[in-house]
């Protein structure tokens, strides 16, 4: 059985810490399991990337979209960044290893930015519980004074829609998600 614990920084984040089953072939793990996470929807999408060291991707955040993030090779850096207006855990920022050594598991409710800095070459897999909608896909900079200390990089790889992400301070109120979250 998985071992699953609220963060202890941001509220509402889920850490999941899955059994390796192993023997000569090889291993075997459960990655994700809709009941190990208190209240959570559906996961209607999965998706994939790989990315290669140095590549910096986000920060992002939805309004009404949770994530569940497993890295299945290589090592990411993961930076987490709560913007809920109001929240417990509001400004609070939490920084996260997920690799194929530590199969560790992620989920990562509205309102909380996130993004992930390739430490080595990796694939991570995401779930998500709604389906693309550019409304929903917003951004905050990468190198933001709140969040910048917990990459440990100054130049980093970036998309150009990354490169664009407005700081928080620039964020506009209307899209400034507020506490508690109704997805």
């Amino acid at each position: 059985m998985a071992e699953v614990t609220e963060s202890t920084t941001i509220s509402g984040v889920w850490h999941v810490s899955p059994q390796v089953h192993g023997d000569l072939r090889g291993m075997f793990v459960e990655t994700y399991r809709r009941e190990w996470i208190p209240g959570a929807r559906e996961m209607l999408q999965a998706n994939r990337a790989n990315r290669q060291a140095g590549a910096l991707v986000g920060l992002h955040y939805h309004l009404h979209q949770a994530d569940y993030w497993y890295v299945p090779f290589g090592t990411a850096r993961v930076v987490l960044h709560d913007l809920r207006q109001g929240g417990p855990t509001d400004a609070a920022t939490e920084v996260v290893e997920l690799s194929g050594d530590n199969h560790a598991g992620l989920f990562i409710p509205p309102g909380v930015a996130h993004g992930f800095l390739a430490l080595t070459d990796m694939v991570i897999t995401y779930l998500v519980d709604g389906y693309y909608n550019v409304a929903d896909e917003l951004g905050l900079a990468w190198d933001d004074p709140v969040v910048r200390t917990a990459w440990q990089i100054d130049a980093p790889v970036l998309s150009g829609r990354d490169h664009a992400n407005p700081q928080r301070h620039e964020i506009e109120p209307r899209l400034r998600p507020v506490w508690p979250m109704r997805t």
